[in-house]
């Protein structure tokens, strides 16, 4: 009866080990950009959204993964399933913090990822995107009792304003109100229990994701619009008076290597907007309204409708012009 030696049991733990460990850098280090309408085709799809953001993407305990973001998400998949005669595929769910979506796609990861997803020159380079599918603006979240926070204005005021590290939102308020006292916090969810205690006076980011906190939190919040109070020059650019603060239109990223499932994904998104017959709102507003809730929607519904307003709500689907557009300069700069 042959008896293994220590070494040799070591070589076979150390092979074993060895192979493990290259199955996993294969799996991990070798994978091409996904293209989802193959995945769809195939029957599975991989599709990233956030799991932290309540109203836009949020996994609840059960694992269920609920939102705008998601609900947008399966919309599309089944929209293009549907227009290829090929049956709903099964969706497994990613978490795509912001700082590795662009990682996520090139390395195959993820089909594609709508997780309030900005479309901006700097990530155009890197991903392709469909959409818009919804343009968002930067606001404030504000305690409702607090009556001294009505405008931008108000934030040189003494106050504190919490923001997440290194996310736009606090870029735009030290780029553009220097004086303002702003606290960074790790997440979204700390800014608001800070604001909950009274450490902070007001958090600011995408009002879409205000409006998820506030419908979660009903009676204690209330939204402030972040509008220019006057004309300004900021960095040579001219700001008009009731001017949004901030502009951020959520789009769907994917792979640069196909530019027929962008192409899909638009038809969708457009067929999302869309009023069906007999219908009174698209399934894309009914979609908004069950996750942010009837009266925010309602407020920035009348705001995109009042006269001479800077905002919209609804998006132009495969318009991405605003990437080039050239911005007003003030006046004497060239």
């Amino acid at each position: 009866m042959h008896t293994s030696t220590p070494r040799t049991r070591r070589a076979v733990v150390l092979g074993a080990v060895i192979a493990m460990i290259a199955a996993l850098l294969a799996a991990c280090g070798n994978s091409n950009p996904r293209d989802l309408v193959e995945s769809i085709k195939d029957g599975h799809v991989i599709l990233g959204t956030k799991y932290d953001q309540p109203g836009m993407g949020l996994q609840e305990p059960d694992g269920d993964v609920v939102g705008f973001d998601p609900a947008v998400s399966e919309f599309v998949v089944n929209n293009i399933a549907d227009r290829l005669g090929v049956d709903h595929p099964e969706i497994t769910w990613r978490e795509t913090p912001s700082a590795q979506r662009e990682t996520l796609i090139g390395n195959g990861e993820v089909d594609m990822i709508a997780a309030t997803y900005s479309i901006n020159e700097a990530r155009s380079k890197k991903v392709a995107f469909a959409g818009p599918y919804l343009v968002t603006y930067q606001g404030l979240l504000v305690r409702k009792d607090d009556t001294t926070l009505t405008s931008l204005l108000d934030l040189n005021k003494g106050k504190k304003l919490c923001s997440v590290s290194g996310s736009t939102s606090a870029q735009n308020v030290k780029g553009q109100l220097p004086g303002v006292q702003l606290q960074e916090y790790d997440s979204y969810s700390a800014c608001v229990e800070a604001l909950r205690r009274g450490k902070v006076d007001a958090l600011t980011t995408d009002e879409t994701i205000l409006a998820g906190y506030a419908n979660r939190y009903p009676g204690e919040f209330r939204l402030v619009s972040m509008t220019y109070p006057k004309d300004a020059c900021v960095k040579g650019k001219l700001k008009k008076k009731g001017q949004p603060f901030s502009t951020e239109r959520y789009g769907i990223g994917m792979a640069k290597d196909y530019p027929e499932a962008v192409d899909q994904v638009n038809q969708a998104l457009e067929a999302m907007l869309a009023v069906p017959p007999g219908a009174t709102e698209s399934t894309w507003s009914t979609d908004l309204r069950d996750a942010l809730g009837n009266d925010i929607v309602n407020e920035w519904v009348a705001r995109a409708d009042a006269p001479d307003s800077g905002y919209k709500l609804l998006p132009t689907v495969g318009d991405l012009d605003f990437l080039t557009a050239p911005a007003t300069t003030c006046e004497g700069d060239s």
